[in-house]
């Protein structure tokens, strides 16, 4: 009869752990199961590239030794949201300069020469000095500093520019028109980021149903919303045309959608009773590795398989890449 351990045991050894070591491991684990091998680039035109995205997230209710709220600094797929690296960066104004030493540990074994990097460019100047340290191969696609209204700010010389390239979406109420617009990026451009060599226009209109109160009845009203965003990439023409940067621009939000979101909602993090010590850091690495050995399964409704291994071995041991001993 198999029996857990106490959870006295638990807290023991989450506590003699090192929150980084393990998270390193963990990473290194996932992308040996997530590499897709040596990467080239297409002569022809254009072509999709794998691409991976970064940015940090609070870990709400902890405390580091400092007093602060910790903040950890991930790289994630696109597509699969597998964590691929992780390290604490302490307060959220200490983003940027975590951003080349986690793409440079991942690089030690997880190859990203030819991937695509994402990240929202909070401090786009300090963080364009910090890229300079990432290996030459890497390409790097980086979002624009700030979203504002449409009408309020516009790229010199991107208004001008056609559309080249629409989606549109709909369902839930809602209905969402993309658009893009690109051109070689600008000499002053280049001068702040010498790295650039596109700079593009997206915008986002969306139209929503929404439900407002009026006296003492709830009706059903139309919501419009245009949303500016602006682009910086590495990635010349002959390396992403229009269509592949807006893919790219959308693959950002994997991280918030499938990791952060999953690990708020699916595991309750924001109300864990783990505060203190390495404890919701390593926390933080367990739900990373559940939910990337679940999508690297195939398996999309995280929640739902896992309510399905509590009565399924043979799932647990699928998704851990072992062999049903029976």
């Amino acid at each position: 009869m198999l029996v857990p351990p106490h959870p006295d045991t638990v807290v023991r050894i989450f506590t003699a752990l090192g929150a980084q070591s393990l998270a390193g491991h963990a990473g290194a684990y996932l992308a040996s199961r997530a590499y897709p091998g040596p990467v080239t680039f297409s002569l022809a035109g254009p072509g999709w590239l794998p691409s991976i995205a970064v940015d940090g997230k609070a870990v709400r209710g902890a405390a580091g030794e400092d007093g602060l709220i910790p903040y950890l600094l991930a790289a994630v797929t696109h597509g699969t949201g597998t964590v691929l690296a992780e390290r604490l960066i302490g307060a959220k104004t200490n983003e940027v300069p975590g951003f080349a030493p986690l793409l440079r540990g991942l690089n030690e074994y997880y190859s990203l020469a030819g991937h695509v990097i994402t990240a929202d460019a909070h401090r786009p100047r300090p963080r364009e000095a910090h890229l300079r340290g990432v290996p030459r191969a890497l390409r790097v696609h980086r979002q624009a500093e700030h979203e504002e209204t449409m009408g309020r700010a516009r790229h010199p010389g991107l208004e001008a520019r056609p559309v080249q390239h629409a989606t549109e979406e709909k369902g839930h109420g809602r209905r969402e028109r993309r658009t893009i617009q690109v051109m070689d990026a600008p000499e002053h451009v280049r001068k702040r980021f010498p790295h650039a060599r596109q700079v593009a226009l997206i915008e986002r209109y969306v139209t929503r149903t929404v439900r407002v109160r009026k006296g003492k009845r709830w009706v059903r009203t139309t919501a419009r919303s245009a949303v500016a965003v602006f682009i910086i990439t590495s990635l010349d023409a002959r390396e992403a045309a229009p269509a592949h940067l807006a893919g790219y621009v959308r693959g950002q939000w994997t991280i918030e959608n499938k990791v952060h979101w999953v690990r708020d909602v699916t595991y309750r993090a924001d109300s864990s009773r783990v505060r203190t010590g390495p404890r919701p850091r390593i926390m933080a690495t367990l739900g990373n590795v559940a939910i990337g050995l679940i999508r690297q399964a195939g398996h999309t409704r995280i929640a739902a398989t896992i309510r399905k291994i509590k009565h399924d071995t043979g799932l647990l041991l699928a998704l851990l890449g072992l062999k049903n001993p029976s």
